[in-house]
């Protein structure tokens, strides 16, 4: 429960400073909208010259990507540490954050919420619902119960590699670029593993598990039943990932030793 009142409390004062800029928090929202329509229209493009991509249609690769857009989203506004490295290693904000009784983790992860990113919940639920009305899915009663369990799966496959990444931060104390390559090789998450060669794929299912994201998750929507393992494995892949991920940054956090000269 100290847990839950500190995340509401975190959200109230968010909510509070945020407000005081309106202008800069639409543009914002307005900015994610453009980005998530540009790859959207990047896959209209793409299907404008062939009418299958190794096997799925135009609209199957729509639901996925729409799909893909609610566990980022999720990631997107719990999960900002991309600039980990910098803010609180090399600037030294890591001594704070060590002097209060909650774990470090979660308190990175409060401080640092972008709430205005879970509009792409909705971004990414009107493209599932257009793409799902064209290809005339089926639901079931348990379906959105499936949904939402494969979203948070999803969300913590995707915060566990990053969470890892930033980890790395407590050996080393100096700025890395990891970071941003490995935003660009989350995309790959958007679209069907086998369309990449047996390399990648591997890699996207068991190291980097991007594909667990989008692609997976979406198959058991799409009726792929070939995917229905990996489908129904998204949940545990999740958590399993995360729990590594928290237990390497508890040995960072060992290791680290202030903000020094």
């Amino acid at each position: 429960m100290f847990y839950v009142s500190m995340f509401f409390q975190y959200v109230s004062q968010y909510m509070k400073t945020r407000l005081q800029y309106r202008a800069d928090l639409v543009v914002e929202i307005l900015s994610d909208l453009l980005n998530q329509a540009v790859n959207l229209i990047f896959i209209l493009v793409v299907f404008g010259h062939t009418q299958l991509l190794s096997g799925w249609s135009r609209d199957e690769i729509i639901f996925i990507y729409g799909f893909f857009l609610v566990p980022y989203a999720l990631f997107s506004a719990f999960f900002n540490i991309w600039d980990f490295n910098d803010r609180y290693i090399v600037k030294g904000e890591m001594d704070r954050i060590l002097t209060r009784p909650i774990h470090s983790l979660y308190q990175v992860i409060i401080e640092r919420m972008e709430l205005e990113s879970l509009f792409g919940l909705i971004t990414g639920l009107v493209v599932i619902f257009y793409a799902g009305t064209s290809l005339n899915l089926e639901i079931a009663w348990y379906d959105p119960i499936l949904f939402i369990l494969f979203a948070i799966g999803g969300a913590l496959a995707y915060a566990a590699i990053f969470i890892a990444i930033a980890s790395i931060g407590f050996w080393s104390d100096a700025k890395t670029s990891i970071m941003p390559m490995m935003y660009n090789i989350g995309n790959y998450g958007r679209y069907p593993v086998d369309i990449y060669n047996k390399v990648i794929r591997f890699v996207l299912t068991w190291v980097l598990p991007f594909a667990f994201v989008g692609v997976y998750p979406a198959a058991y929507f799409l009726g792929k039943k070939e995917w229905y393992t990996y489908s129904f494995a998204t949940p545990v892949i999740g958590l399993v990932f995360f729990s590594l991920s928290v237990l390497i940054w508890n040995q960072g956090v060992k290791r680290y030793r202030g903000a020094g000269n």
